[in-house]
């Protein structure tokens, strides 16, 4: 294991890296104490522990729609997470999907739940490196990246894997955090760094520049921040009543642990700060005049 890969496993799985139990155990409990059987499951069950992104299901079917994809689409989903954009474009769009993480248990959540929600068939997933993935040129239609990129350090590297893996003409999907105009400090921690130094952020400038470099022609683009924020206040509202009586179903704080109330609320400040923005975007995987 990396150190980089290293870091982000202490990151998204806290409390095991302090000795506790896995996150695939906190999981399979939390569901059961909710009256679940972990091996039997609907995505409106899981969405909270499956739609780590702003936005949620809603942001998904949305850039989902941008990339016009049709019924037996190869996507590869890449930082996947707990597997919710892949199997929400399975279970939707008809997609065959990939997903693929950096992070283990992050990968075999992703597996356990498309078992349980019945969207095995449709959904493979893979621990590696977004940068070297052991994956055949072409394979894909689409490569789909939700807040992932703000965790990767070498994008230029990462582009040029996702050009090698997509087929000619194919579509790059992005919803992304990127840098605001506000040059003050990011409030730490966040929902993907609780340092700086592990926090990769470009300003969108910067990251169209990459993309065009690496051979991605935009299709459409837009900031979604203003949508991004409303959600994210709803959900510090949602996060700050009092939990209703009875079994309650598993929630992000089961993955970051104590901190995720302190990083919800900082990743709230940043966006209405405009010290981070969000972006949505198609790009197209260009043919330079070298391609064959």
């Amino acid at each position: 294991m990396t150190d980089h890969a290293r870091q982000l496993d202490a990151h998204y799985d806290a409390p095991a890296e302090r000795g506790g139990p896995s996150l695939t155990v906190r999981l399979r409990s939390a569901f059961r104490e909710a009256g679940c059987d972990p091996d039997r499951l609907t995505l409106d069950e899981v969405a909270g522990i499956d739609q780590l992104h702003l936005g949620g299901r809603r942001a998904s079917r949305s850039l989902a729609a941008l990339g016009r994809l049709a019924p037996g689409s190869r996507v590869l989903d890449v930082g996947c997470g707990t597997g919710g954009a892949s199997r929400l474009l399975a279970a939707e769009f008809g997609a065959e999907v990939t997903g693929l993480d950096i992070t283990a248990a992050f990968v075999e959540v992703a597996g356990w739940l498309s078992r349980a929600t019945g969207l095995d068939g449709r959904t493979r997933f893979l621990c590696a490196d977004a940068a070297r993935a052991p994956l055949a040129d072409g394979a894909f239609d689409a490569v789909w990246c939700q807040h992932a990129l703000m965790n990767m350090p070498d994008i230029a590297a990462v582009l040029a894997e996702w050009r090698r893996l997509l087929v000619p003409g194919g579509t790059l999907l992005l919803h992304e955090v990127v840098a605001g105009d506000d040059p003050s400090p990011l409030r730490l921690p966040v929902p993907w760094a609780r340092r700086v130094e592990t926090s990769h952020l470009r300003s969108r400038h910067v990251l169209e520049g990459l993309l065009a470099e690496g051979g991605f022609a935009p299709v459409a683009v837009q900031d979604v921040t203003e949508s991004a924020l409303a959600w994210r206040r709803k959900h510090s509202r949602r996060e700050g009543d009092l939990a209703p009586p009875g079994p309650v179903l598993p929630g992000p704080g089961l993955i970051f642990g104590e901190a995720f109330a302190e990083m919800a609320r900082n990743l709230r400040d940043n966006l209405a700060a405009d010290r981070v923005r969000i972006l949505e975007g198609a790009f197209r995987k260009s043919r330079p005049s070298s391609d064959s």
